[in-house]
């Protein structure tokens, strides 16, 4: 049987709840809460900043731990040369193992009872890509999670961040490492003298797919910050190719008639995949390949975002800076 001490504190403790409850939303209706945030999948609001987020998109991951979201949990990738041993992916790995992020589900493989237990109170979602969780968000929202839609596809990750920012009320934290991106483009251009010609960017034997970035690609961004004209396939192709936003898909003995370039940079590549692209017979008269102006854009090129996105000016600078 209770007694009237016991009784007095769960009384206390009930109060004390309601109290900071009310301080903590008092707290962020100051700073602009509730809040809508316009995002692919419509519109959200939120009341309060979310303290447990989780990711279905690997590829969103990054960015939530760049603007230093409370981010609790991930879908992991498959294990492979992109990822650590967990499918983290390498360029974020290190960060989401300091800040202890834990697995949500393994190998892309939606969980909704992982979710459950992981009890976010915003989910993240990809709108498209191998890590889209889009046909589970009418589960996911029938639970009474919150869940954002973010399509990588076609937003940059600058324009993501700054969405996520909004939503998770780090806009402030968005909005720095967005200058401290260009920042750092911006001191790898005055270190590298002003390059003659153009440059293709070249997806090559990428699981098995040879492709080709447009010019507005995010990769083909980055290398234009640091002072380099990316050209694409040839207007004379366009019946062989097979076109996505940012690249253009082709046949493996297509690929010297589309690269144009006079330099090349390799996506998702490192020393090993220049040399099996140097030594490929194909590609044996290619201008770029006589005069040996190959180089690798790193592994974790092969989607950018804050962290991918540095360590590809990291090997740019490297090949070319005075």
């Amino acid at each position: 049987m209770p007694t009237l001490q016991s009784d007095s504190l769960l009384r206390f403790s009930r109060l004390l709840v309601v109290a900071l409850a009310i301080l903590h939303g008092a707290a962020a209706l100051a700073e602009g809460w509730p809040r809508t945030i316009a995002h692919d999948g419509g519109s959200l609001t939120l009341d309060t900043p979310p303290v447990r987020i989780v990711s279905t998109s690997p590829s969103l991951t990054g960015t939530l731990l760049a603007i230093d979201a409370p981010v609790v949990s991930t879908a992991a990738a498959v294990q492979g040369p992109l990822t650590d041993d967990s499918g983290f992916f390498r360029q974020w790995a290190d960060i989401a193992r300091a800040r202890g992020l834990d697995v949500l589900y393994p190998n892309l493989s939606f969980d909704i009872e992982a979710l459950i237990v992981a009890d976010p109170d915003l989910v993240i979602v990809s709108e498209t890509g191998g890590d889209s969780a889009l046909a589970y968000v009418p589960e996911i929202e029938a639970l009474g999670f919150p869940v954002l839609v973010l399509n990588y596809g076609v937003n940059s990750w600058e324009q993501l961040a700054t969405t996520l920012g909004q939503a998770t009320g780090h806009e402030d934290d968005a909005a720095a490492i967005i200058a401290a991106f260009a920042e750092r483009a911006a001191e790898a251009r005055a270190r590298i003298p002003d390059q003659e010609g153009t440059a293709s960017i070249v997806s090559y034997n990428f699981f098995g797919t040879y492709g080709i970035s447009k010019p507005e690609g995010v990769q083909a961004r980055v290398l234009a910050d640091m002072g380099f004209t990316v050209t694409g396939v040839p207007e004379g192709m366009q019946g062989m190719i097979q076109q996505s936003r940012e690249f253009d898909f082709l046949s493996h003995e297509n690929l010297p008639a589309a690269v144009t370039g006079d330099t090349v940079f390799l996506l998702a590549a490192d020393e090993t995949d220049v040399r099996a692209f140097l030594n490929d017979p194909v590609l044996a008269n290619l201008p770029a390949v006589r005069s040996g102006r190959v180089y690798p854009l790193g592994k974790t090129s092969f989607r950018i975002d804050y962290y991918s996105g540095l360590a590809m000016i990291d090997a740019v600078e490297a090949e070319f800076a005075h």
